[in-house]
This record gives structure tokens, C-alpha cells and sequence, in this order.
């Protein structure tokens, strides 16, 4: 299988919300995190991830602040708000059903036609 798989439009985001929602990540733990958790399936780049993050910061789903990294460097760490919270599950659900209506779709048989 490729390392990368091409998202669909707003998938980015909802993985993002879901990566932060784990605890505070900067920008490149956040990356790390979307692929471990995907078991290195997803790979995102940095030219994905820095524009979804001033995005939803905008949106006010996530907020951020400066801090050290674990190699003592300045980073921006970002935050899961109520309202960011609140998208993830509405995107996840939505998700979810997208993806049954889809499975049933490539499910079906001649027959059932």
C-alpha cells in the first residue's frame, strides 16, 4: 500500500482536531501523531498541515501557545476548544455515515439492483 493516500477534502482538519484532542502537540508532533495512529499509512506535509492549522485556529477550534519543544526548541502548541471539540464529533459522525453509505455502495451486487 502507498505510504500516502490522497485525503479528501476536510479530512485533513477532522484528523487534525482528532490528533489534538489527544493532549497539546506542536506542529511537527501533530504529523508524528496522524501517523502513528494511523499505523504510518498517512504521511501529511508540512505544506498541508501549517495552512489547516492557521484555518481552524481562525475558526477557534484550536488555540495555541508558545512553549519548548523536547529538544529545547520554541514551538507552537496546539489545543482541542468546546467548540473544536464539538466540530470533531459532528465531522467524525458525518464521516462515519459517508463511509457505510459508501461501503454498502461498493457492497452491492448485481442482483440487488
Amino acid at each position: 500500500m502507498a505510504k500516502q493516500i490522497d485525503l479528501l477534502q476536510g479530512t485533513l482538519d477532522m484528523l487534525i482536531l482528532k490528533a489534538v484532542s489527544l493532549g497539546p502537540l506542536h506542529g511537527y508532533g501533530i504529523l508524528l501523531r496522524i501517523q502513528q495512529i494511523s499505523k504510518n499509512r498517512l504521511e501529511i506535509q508540512q505544506g498541508s498541515l501549517y495552512p489547516a492549522l492557521y484555518r481552524l485556529e481562525h475558526q477557534g477550534w484550536i488555540v495555541s501557545e508558545w512553549g519548548e519543544s523536547e529538544n529545547n526548541r520554541k514551538a507552537k502548541y496546539y489545543s482541542l476548544t468546546a467548540g473544536g471539540k464539538r466540530r470533531f464529533h459532528a465531522e467524525a459522525e458525518k464521516w462515519n455515515r459517508m463511509a457505510g453509505v459508501i461501503a454498502a455502495i461498493l457492497g452491492t451486487k448485481p442482483e440487488e439492483v
